[in-house]
């Protein structure tokens, strides 16, 4: 219970952010005993209940609504399912509804003003309570008349047949100056409706919005409760909740992650006699706290999908990170790019200059240092994630309670230990590309390990299993790393951009699982006097690559060298190729002439590097021969400038001489 102990705790502390999102698009932090509906048609009334107008909201953000609910319409569905306070559907709130040809749910069926009646009376108990509110009244009285729909049809709402029945949506003429509801629903009785009441001297006109409504309807609803003992999160006597809310990672989620009414299953039989004695939660405490978890995880969470049936997208793994106190927190789901874009944005056209862990560990740590301050040493910080394996259940799969120095210095290490030069950063705001340093998002390390077309299930189960790597410094899975590095030195298999961010990731993530294995600190820039054979063999493979890809540029032949054709193969038997490629590489160095003795220098000199055993050797090679491939490669292309000059001066000499 310590989740639910956290989110009601979030709750409070949030309390002022009650009925706002934060954020435009986004959930807002419901009241309790509210949820949010989207609603098709907006209906303003007077103080006695008159019509005034009515308009259809094509707008779906516009169209989210804070609405007064039960426990039982919260969670509704079913036949007969059960309607909501003020707000709701046409069958439901339109006592002509049936009059002009519309449909109730097929558990009304025999009695199909019974939804209407219902409504009626829920709406009548409300009103007539000491808690009762002057708008809801006026929409009682109005509904009362038993005219929404005609007053709907003649505003030019809601559209009827020649039979003065409701229009299908194929026989009505579309206007393509004017949205219509047809826009928004594909069979009118189906709409959902909110409410407007004006009233003289208030300014608050929005029923949404209106504090004082949603303070009415919590005051009677829980009025109606009787208290049982005993709540397991405060440990007092409250009124216990049996529907806990749903809707939790996604608007339309029906998974809960609290149900223990089902008294014909395994839920709770075998350890306890009644579900009240399986989970007693209050209904205040679940609703504080579901409410807080669905505006945590709309606002800075991260939500996976799936495809479900019919191949329809689901939500599956979700996960949040969030401090109690409400301060801005880092998520375990970014890149360093989404976290520091401020210190990342490198332009990709710019030389990137040589980085080192020691560089990346200052920007890093100078910053974290911020939110240190902001979040404060002893302040707790809550990482949760969740996943459902059916559409009703909802489990936790990985929950961490940690203080807030020990969460930043953990996300600090990540990033500082899992860090390589990336090329594929993009922001949106000024549509351009840049480079970036740090550690890669887990859903790109799940692209680069099995590909962008990857299974969404195994794309899930990969963040789901580095999430302790970077939360619980636990090492990165083997078979993680060596697909990642297979799929970087297969570069045929894959586009230009492609290989370049498979590249990056696979050094990345190379570089840290060394890191955690030996203890051994790769550099990020060249090291010349590294003299491991894999290494070595990257080095080779970048300069052989650079010079054929500078002869073809001068040509002006747009096709792929040998190395890169090569590298698969290369990196399979590294000693027997490179006598293939190096081979290949005499057209173009006679090309190229005198230009070429800088890097023909590089590779002997490279070459001078090898133990003889090692450089005969034709063993596979792992990958760190990618780290020694990319360091030559940056290298050799952010002195590209320099090299050329020389390579120009050594040309002329050789002419003079």
């Amino acid at each position: 219970m310590a989740w639910i102990q956290k989110l009601y705790e979030t709750y409070e502390a949030c309390s002022s952010m009650v009925g706002y999102s934060g954020e435009e698009g986004k959930r807002p932090l419901l009241p309790i005993c509210h949820i949010t509906a989207q609603a098709n048609i907006e209906v303003t009334l007077g103080r006695n209940g008159d019509f005034l107008r009515a308009s259809v909201i094509p707008d779906p953000h516009e169209a989210t609504t804070i609405i007064p609910c039960t426990e039982e319409s919260a969670s509704r569905a079913g036949k007969k399912p059960e309607c909501h306070p003020l707000c709701d559907n046409l069958q439901y709130v339109a006592g002509d509804f049936t009059k002009y040809g519309g449909v109730v749910t097929s558990g009304f069926a025999k009695d199909p003003e019974e939804p209407y009646r219902d409504y009626v009376k829920i709406l009548s108990d409300w009103c007539s309570s000491k808690f009762g509110h002057q708008k809801a009244k006026a929409i009682l009285n109005y509904v009362k008349k038993k005219r929404l729909i005609h007053d709907l049809v003649n505003h030019k709402i809601l559209f009827l047949g020649s039979n003065k029945k409701f229009l299908h949506k194929k026989e009505r003429k579309k206007d393509k100056n004017r949205s219509d509801i047809f826009d928004v629903v594909s069979d009118q009785g189906d709409a959902f409706v909110r409410w407007r009441v004006e009233i003289p001297g208030e300014l608050e006109t929005n029923l949404s919005k209106d504090n004082t409504l949603w303070h009415s309807w919590t005051q009677y609803y829980l009025s109606t409760k009787e208290k049982k003992p005993l709540c397991y999160v405060t440990g007092n006597d409250a009124l216990l909740s049996t529907q806990h809310p749903k809707y939790i990672r996604a608007k339309g989620d029906g998974a809960k992650l609290i149900s223990s009414n089902d008294t014909s299953g395994f839920t709770f039989r075998g350890r306890f006699l009644t579900d009240a004695q399986a989970c007693g939660v209050s209904l205040e405490v679940t609703q504080k706290a579901h409410n807080a978890l669905i505006w945590l995880v709309g606002r800075q969470g991260k939500v996976f999908w799936v495809k479900g049936d019919g191949g329809r997208k689901q939500p599956a793994l979700t996960v949040v990170a969030w401090a109690t106190s409400n301060q801005k927190i880092l998520q375990p789901t970014e890149s360093a790019f989404d976290i520091f874009p401020e210190f990342a944005e490198l332009p990709s056209d710019e030389a990137v200059t040589a980085y080192t862990a020691q560089d990346i560990a200052l920007k890093l740590r100078n910053k974290i240092l911020g939110y240190k301050v902001e979040i404060g040493e002893t302040k707790d910080v809550q990482v949760m994630a969740m996943d459902s394996a059916s559409k009703g259940r909802l489990a936790i799969t990985y929950y961490r309670e940690l203080k807030g120095s020990d969460y930043l210095e953990r996300i600090e290490k990540w990033h500082r230990e899992c860090a390589w030069i990336h090329n594929y950063g993009y922001n949106e705001e000024k549509h351009k590309q840049f480079s970036f340093v740090g550690a890669p998002a887990p859903v790109d390390i799940a692209e680069a390990a099995y590909g962008e077309r990857v299974d969404d299930k195994l794309k899930k189960t990969t963040v789901e299993r580095l999430l302790p790597c970077i939360i619980d410094g636990q090492p990165i899975p083997r078979d993680i790393v060596e697909s990642t590095v297979r799929r970087a030195s297969n570069r045929v298999a894959l586009e230009n951009w492609q290989f370049n961010k498979t590249l990056s990731i696979a050094c990345a993530l190379y570089r840290k699982f060394i890191d955690d294995k030996q203890k051994e600190n790769y550099s990020m820039a060249l090291d010349p006097k590294r003299k491991t054979r894999d290494y070595l063999y990257g080095r080779l493979l970048a300069i052989a690559d650079s010079l054929e890809n500078w002869a073809l540029n001068k040509a002006n032949e747009d096709r792929q060298t040998t190395s890169a054709r090569l590298m698969n193969r290369f990196a399979e038997r590294p000693f027997s190729t490179w006598r293939t490629i190096e081979l290949a590489l005499s057209p173009y160095k006679a090309r190229l002439g005198g230009k070429s003795k800088k890097r023909q220098r590089m590779i002997d000199e490279v070459k001078d590097l090898f133990e003889p055993n090692d450089f005969t050797n034709d063993k596979r090679l792992n990958g760190e021969f990618l780290l020694g491939y990319s360091c030559q490669r940056e290298f050799l292309r952010n002195n590209s400038e320099t090299l050329k000059e020389k390579e120009e001066v050594n040309e002329e000499n050789s002419r003079n001489n």
